[in-house]
């Protein structure tokens, strides 16, 4: 099951960034703590190592590897933190517009700590570059890590099973040619077929049988519009021994035959329900 999610702002138009600082880490001393005047602009906080407390507005937030923060002008945090697991901190000064892109609550905590590390980094290595291509791809860098920290704030929080669901969806999706079994996709989520399938269709909408034949058809339409290979050997190389089998899958999901996309390279067209 999910957690429920709360209720996220509509944000219109693009987003528009700059920066007023260099992306920075800092290892907390010691005897660190933070009492901010109200801030000028936005600020950026990303937690990368140790524990510490976090206060804002009468709200506090326990700190620890993932949990980030996007601090709003007038904001005045206070923080402090274990002397013996000593805070490891990421963060910028910037604006951005629509200001709106700043979750309600300030922060949240981030499950993809090896992206969130990597693009703390990257934003890092770019800027100190000193050019301007530089300074854009801390910017994008930026960008990506307020779609992170949104993400946390207002969407649901996969469950393990959740998980593992998506990750054999994401399987078939590479690898739609290999002889998927229902069997094998419950094993690997550590459920029954019943609860696999039940639960694979309420994430995607379709049978996990279903859901192989539609990546197939996806990954056959790329192959022939794309290569030179035929119609024959593009069945042969998803496992279809039935060339009119794998056409009628094809035409029924794409509307049209494997051999019209073959000759023309069309451009693929959504799937007919």
């Amino acid at each position: 099951m999910t957690h429920p999610s709360r209720s996220a702002p509509a944000l219109a138009g693009p987003v528009g960034l700059e920066l007023f600082s260099p992306p920075t880490f800092w290892r907390c001393e010691p005897s660190w703590s933070w009492v901010s005047r109200p801030l000028e602009d936005h600020l950026l906080w990303c937690v990368l190592d140790g524990i510490g407390r976090l206060e804002l507005n009468g709200n506090t937030r326990e700190l620890g590897p993932g949990v980030c923060a996007v601090f709003a002008p007038g904001d005045a945090p206070t923080a402090r933190h274990d002397p013996r697991r000593r805070l490891l901190v990421f963060g910028m000064h910037f604006a951005v517009s629509p200001a709106g892109v700043v979750p309600g609550e300030r922060w949240a905590e981030v499950g993809d700590r090896v992206l969130l590390g990597a693009l703390a980094r990257s934003s890092d290595t770019a800027y100190r570059r000193g050019d301007a291509l530089g300074r854009r791809q801390a910017e994008l860098c930026l960008e990506q890590l307020l779609g992170l920290i949104w993400d946390a704030a207002y969407s649901p929080q996969p469950s393990a099973t959740d998980t593992a669901i998506q990750e054999v969806a994401q399987a078939i999706r590479q690898d739609p040619s290999r002889d998927w079994s229902v069997a094998e996709m419950a094993g690997q989520a550590a459920l029954s077929r019943a609860q696999f399938t039940r639960r694979f269709v309420a994430q995607h909408g379709t049978s996990p049988a279903q859901y192989v034949i539609q990546a197939r058809v996806e990954r056959a339409h790329q192959l022939l519009t794309e290569t030179g290979l035929t119609v024959t050997q593009v069945a042969a190389a998803l496992g279809y021994t039935d060339i009119a089998y794998f056409s009628r899958q094809y035409k029924q999901r794409t509307g049209h035959s494997p051999s019209e996309d073959g000759a023309t390279g069309r451009a693929p067209r959504r799937p007919v329900p």
